[in-house]
């Protein structure tokens, strides 16, 4: 009976000790919804280098990936969140387009995981954002608007870079008699032209502090200084730096375009770097490395009675936040969590420098291996003297969204200034009185 019993008291001691390591190498499969631009250049050596190495460093950690761009991923964000099915990690913006997210706080605050590692990052990147809370960890800062510059193709002209507009409206008849465009964009998404373009215009005419008294209800959108801002949007059009074709082309299709010379410039987020940069499959580049010291990126030049100056659209970086269902202290939590280190890790965030240009929010990411144009986004920062508001970053898509379509009915010649203006300010009333 003893010997009985010493079996089972054995076994049980076995059972113990082997029990911890069991947990710790519990299979666990983690959902994603990830905005990821399948076409870009360095696409297939994001997928390897950052998630099937997270795979193959994780093997107990199954990570089961939904890849969507533009705007088909804001459209599943939000009927993911409808529905009370938001996937486990899920790529989120600090505020604007992803304020469902932070609001009805369906995504965890990140402040208690984040002690362990937060030496590591920039504190300007740590700030609460629009929920009130640490709702991911931005992998950059971001520019929303930039103006690429074929300085070649200007230099073939006889033209320089602009300083003001008034010298960017006097190459309009030279560039017209050769046939070419002004200005690119690929706007037939509504938010390209409210987020990259007409953000810095009222950044620079309208400014913060006006635009933070008309979200607290303390100024209007119909106030002169907005509207003077939608009236100098049109006046793009009326002097023909923009041409309304850009609203019938595509976000990828207008990168070839520029790349192929169409027009001297082109105007949207930092971001676009990546998509001129070179495919390490293949070898090809729209913008060759050898051909890259004849682009430059810069800021669109001085507007006349501009208040700040020399300034562009900036936010807080885009990230990845955990679901708020995740149960707390639970094992698919610790792997959620090791998922999203890794996701802001340094090999990560070399990657994207490297691939795009992408300016880090760790304070622990160099490298030597830059193309050109990478190395111009990182030096444009050093042109930019101040950073103003992204509208869909600080509104609500109840009052961007009206925005955005007005901005384009303006282009095509369906809607004045104070119209535009008036019904946003609608809209906005309409959503202040519902919070």
């Amino acid at each position: 009976m003893k010997r009985n019993l010493l079996v089972v008291v054995s076994m049980l001691l076995a059972l113990f000790l082997v029990t911890p390591v069991l947990q710790a190498q519990e299979k666990i499969t983690l959902t994603v919804l990830n905005y990821f631009d399948l076409t870009s250049p360095n696409a297939s050596r994001e997928i390897n280098e950052v998630w099937e190495e997270f795979e193959r460093r994780n093997p107990h950690i199954t990570v089961i990936r939904e890849d969507l761009f533009n705007e088909p991923f804001h459209h599943k964000t939000e009927a993911y969140a409808a529905a009370g099915t938001l996937p486990d990690i899920v790529f989120m913006w600090p505020g604007g387009r992803s304020t469902t997210l932070h609001t009805k706080r369906l995504v965890k605050d990140l402040t208690p995981f984040i002690d362990e590692v937060r030496h590591e990052f920039s504190e300007a990147a740590l700030m609460p954002q629009a929920g009130g809370y640490l709702a991911m960890i931005p992998t950059t800062v971001t520019a929303s608007h930039v103006m690429f510059v074929n300085k070649g193709l200007l230099d073939s002209l006889g033209l320089e870079i602009p300083e003001t507009y008034e010298e960017l409206v006097a190459m309009v008849p030279i560039l017209k008699e050769k046939g070419l465009d002004v200005v690119l964009m690929g706007a037939q998404d509504d938010w390209v032209i409210q987020s990259c373009l007409f953000s810095m215009i009222v950044g620079r005419l309208v400014g913060d502090a006006k635009m933070d008294e008309i979200i607290a209800g303390e100024a209007k959108f119909t106030d002169p200084e907005f509207v003077g801002a939608l009236e100098f949007y049109r006046r793009l059009y009326d002097d023909g730096v923009l041409n309304r074709r850009i609203m019938n082309t595509t976000y990828g299709e207008v990168n070839g375009l520029f790349a192929a010379g169409r027009a001297p410039f082109l105007i949207d987020g930092d971001w676009k770097t990546g998509n001129f940069l070179t495919d390490p499959e293949t070898g090809d580049a729209l913008i060759p490395v050898d051909q890259q010291p004849n682009f430059v990126i810069t800021l669109f030049p001085a507007i006349p009675g501009e208040i700040v100056s020399k300034s562009t659209s900036t936010v807080a970086g885009v990230g990845y936040g955990m679901n708020a269902n995740i149960p707390a202290g639970s094992a698919k939590e610790a792997a959620a969590w090791e998922l999203l280190k890794w996701l802001n890790g340094k090999e990560a965030q070399t990657l994207r420098l490297e691939t795009a240009g992408t300016t880090p929010s760790r304070v622990d990411v160099t490298s030597d291996n830059l193309e050109p144009l990478v190395r111009e986004r990182l030096a444009f920062y050093g042109k930019v003297e101040a950073g103003t508001y992204v509208l869909d970053n600080v509104l609500a898509g109840d009052v961007y969204g009206p925005l955005n379509v007005g901005l384009q009915e303006i282009g095509l010649g369906l809607a004045t200034p104070m119209q535009v203006a008036e019904r946003v300010q609608a809209a906005f009333d309409e959503w202040f009185a519902a919070q």
